[in-house]
């Protein structure tokens, strides 16, 4: 007799969220390190909530995405990731975006990622942050393998509500390691003053977690960083995977881009199949398929 299947011993916590430059420009490295721990960590997703309800409306909108488009830009100088030819404006809420991301992961793992891409390329590629629900859910429309009737009820559901605030409050308890700043990162990630004098993670922060402690990578890091952290905690662990040849890697991932390809593919590219969408600092790269939905394949 067969007995229930043994959880993971290492939890892998990624504090981030779907509008988010940083985590954007760090999914080159979250991508590899995922492949590299597959199957052998939990890894569970905490959505932050980087624009809240209450935050403040700009006095001035357009200036204030003249000032954000800018510094999205100053990010994409050091990570190399797409970003939007023009802004449209600053997010006015990141709920949407998170609840429709939690919600997908009631429907497996493969399609909870190719939501929440969709929804980062919606400012990083679109220039359109899905800010609100109708956006959110008209961005992931077509993802392949995704109920949208399903995800449409989950995303509006009390329960999913709950999970997001959940994660809002688990984001706003930072373990002491990231309450200062550290060094060799333009984004070094100590956690964020908030209202009322406390904090949140920095965004992206990894925590990673076992019987013999915890390990906090905070901000914007090399592939490196996150394996010390793994292997402080559980030595071995780590199985890097080969390159996916261009196709292999195009058929797994639906969307690459430049930074991404060069990190996990090995051989020409693009492949003959591939559809460049330009964006304002290098190709977005989608398979047919992805293409055929995609809602920048759309303009």
């Amino acid at each position: 007799m067969t007995g229930s299947p043994v959880p993971p011993a290492v939890e892998v916590v990624e504090y981030t969220d779907p509008l988010c430059p940083w985590a954007w420009g760090s999914e080159p490295v979250f991508r590899a390190l995922r492949a590299a721990l597959a199957g052998r960590v939990r890894w569970r997703r905490v959505y932050a909530i980087l624009f809240d309800h209450d935050d403040d409306p700009p006095p001035d909108p357009a200036a204030e995405t003249a000032w954000y488009a800018r510094y999205v830009e100053d990010i994409s100088a050091h990570s190399h990731a797409p970003r939007a030819r023009r802004l449209s404006r600053v997010a006015a809420s990141s709920w949407p975006s998170s609840l429709v991301a939690k919600a997908a992961e009631r429907q497996g793992g493969d399609v909870a990622e190719r939501v929440l891409r969709r929804l980062r390329e919606t400012v990083f590629v679109l220039g359109e942050p899905a800010d609100t629900a109708a956006l959110a859910l008209s961005a992931v429309r077509g993802t392949p393998g995704l109920d949208l009737r399903r995800l449409t009820t989950d995303a509006a559901s009390g329960a999913v509500r709950e999970q997001v605030r959940a994660d809002r409050a688990e984001a706003r308890r930072p373990v002491p390691e990231v309450l200062v700043p550290g060094g060799g990162s333009p984004h070094p990630g100590a956690a964020k003053e908030t209202g009322g004098g406390g904090r949140r993670y920095a965004l992206p922060t990894l925590l990673v977690r076992s019987g013999a402690g915890c390990r906090a990578v905070p901000g914007w890091r090399p592939f490196e960083e996150y394996a010390a952290a793994v292997d402080a905690l559980r030595p071995g662990l780590l199985r890097v995977p080969a390159p996916l040849s261009p196709a292999d890697a195009l058929e797994r991932y639906r969307s690459l881009t430049d930074p991404e390809r060069r990190l996990l593919t090995a051989g020409a590219w693009p492949p003959a199949h591939a559809v460049r969408v330009e964006t304002g600092n290098g190709p977005l790269w989608l398979h047919p398929d992805e293409a055929a939905a995609h809602p920048a394949a759309r303009r």
